[in-house]
């Protein structure tokens, strides 16, 4: 069999210029999340299939890459189904990780606990613009708050974040899971029938009012129901504040509590933000993992179609694995879609060492090519970045693929000079 050169589907090599931008990102989150409070963790890249298949993760169950148990305990001979060959998977995302390892490590973490995790997960997905099946995550996490506190917080921190990589004008779009689902209880869909129905209103941005009723009447639901949920929708169009408007509307059926903790967080963020966005409450919000159980939030930034970050509450997750229930809320950076938009700007590393390149001639040996190094021991202990590289036969090409990886200066190093 051959040997590809290419990596796979859906994964990609990083050169140099793009990895400097990464370690940068890295770097500026790294520091601002520290100033909020976070604290850096990390998870195995392998979980249990039982955690990664508990029915959290939304579609994203569908994606798993299953590991095929190993020595004696694979039995192929023997296998009547998955579970007889698949005991563990590549996470899909940080959530599911996280809650795991708060839930065996909760008495040694502080309370409440806020953590940092970066990472990269796999979905085995169909790769398009912006999308991989290798993609680095980064995700904030606070477990244990049950006050809108916990949002406040992680939108302040990853908005201060977006703003210290230079974005600008973006948009945080907020909703709440228990609003969606008062929606759709006050338009007669039962219980059962929520999902689906969210599945279609997630639509609304691509197929337009229009287009989601036509799809919930194809999909069978009552034509009252529809149009009574609808109506919603259009009145929110003509409403100058949305979550007043619902909270009237949906009287006897949401409780006050939530449009007011929805006001409360888009009030507060609003008046003490210092980066360059705008909070928008969003009705037609869904996110896809049924795990959120209240407010929801998406990052969009108008370099980009889609969505660039989202997050949530996820109140019920921890007690799957421990039985208490504790407040928990997350926000994750769309870290490969930001460094997309940075790359395709042209964005520079900023307070880069200056950057200079020594070429030695062949021949330079023995003590003249110690005293080179010595040279650029000397520049580097002053803060300079020195390249040593022997000279090419062609060292106008060598000097201009030098110049495209950064370096601004060039010294030279010739046999018949250092002699004299």
């Amino acid at each position: 069999m051959a040997l590809k050169k290419e990596p796979m589907k859906g994964m990609k090599d990083i050169l140099p210029q793009e990895m400097r931008i990464r370690d940068y990102v890295i770097s500026v989150i790294k520091e601002t999340y520290d100033e909020f409070g976070f604290h850096s963790i990390e998870t195995p890249c392998v979980e249990n299939i039982a955690n990664l298949t508990s029915k959290q993760g939304g579609d994203n169950e569908k994606l798993i890459y299953k590991i095929l148990k190993r020595g004696e305990k694979l039995n192929l001979a023997d296998a009547a189904k998955e579970e007889d060959v698949v005991d563990s998977g590549l996470r899909y995302d940080l959530t599911v990780p996280l809650v795991r390892y708060y839930s065996k490590n909760a008495a040694q973490l502080p309370a409440p606990f806020k953590a940092l995790q970066m990472g990269n997960v796999w979905r085995a997905e169909q790769p398009q613009f912006g999308r991989y099946r290798q993609l680095m995550q980064c995700d904030i996490d606070i477990l244990g708050e049950a006050s809108n506190l916990a949002e406040i917080e992680l939108i302040l921190a990853t908005t201060t974040t977006l703003g210290r990589l230079g974005f600008r004008g973006f948009e945080i779009r907020i909703n709440d899971r228990r609003l969606l689902k008062a929606m759709a209880a006050y338009s007669g869909f039962s219980e059962e029938e929520h999902d689906n129905v969210f599945i279609t209103l997630d639509k609304m941005d691509k197929i337009g009012m229009e287009g989601v009723e036509a799809e919930l009447l194809k999909n069978g639901y009552a034509e009252e129901n529809v149009s009574k949920y609808l109506e919603l929708y259009r009145g929110l169009e003509a409403a100058e504040d949305g979550v007043a408007y619902l909270a009237e509307r949906l009287e006897g059926v949401m409780e006050p509590s939530v449009a007011e903790n929805l006001q409360e967080i888009i009030n507060s963020v609003s008046a003490i933000k210092e980066s360059d966005f705008q909070m928008v409450f969003d009705a037609t919000l869904v996110r896809g993992m049924s795990y959120y159980t209240g407010t929801i939030f998406e990052i969009a930034i108008p370099q980009f179609g889609g969505s660039c970050g989202g997050g949530g509450r996820y109140d019920k997750m921890v007690g799957k694995f421990t039985g208490n229930e504790v407040p928990a809320c997350g926000f994750s950076i769309g870290f490969e879609r930001i460094v997309l938009l940075l790359l395709e700007n042209g964005f520079q590393v900023p307070g880069r060492q200056k950057r200079v390149a020594y070429l030695i001639e062949k021949g330079v040996e023995g003590q003249a090519l110690c005293d080179v190094f010595a040279k650029a021991q000397k520049a580097r202990k002053e803060g300079i970045q020195v390249l040593m590289v022997r000279m090419n036969k062609n060292k106008k090409f060598q000097k201009k693929q030098l110049m495209e990886d950064g370096y601004e200066e060039f010294e030279e190093f010739y046999k018949e000079a250092l002699k004299n």
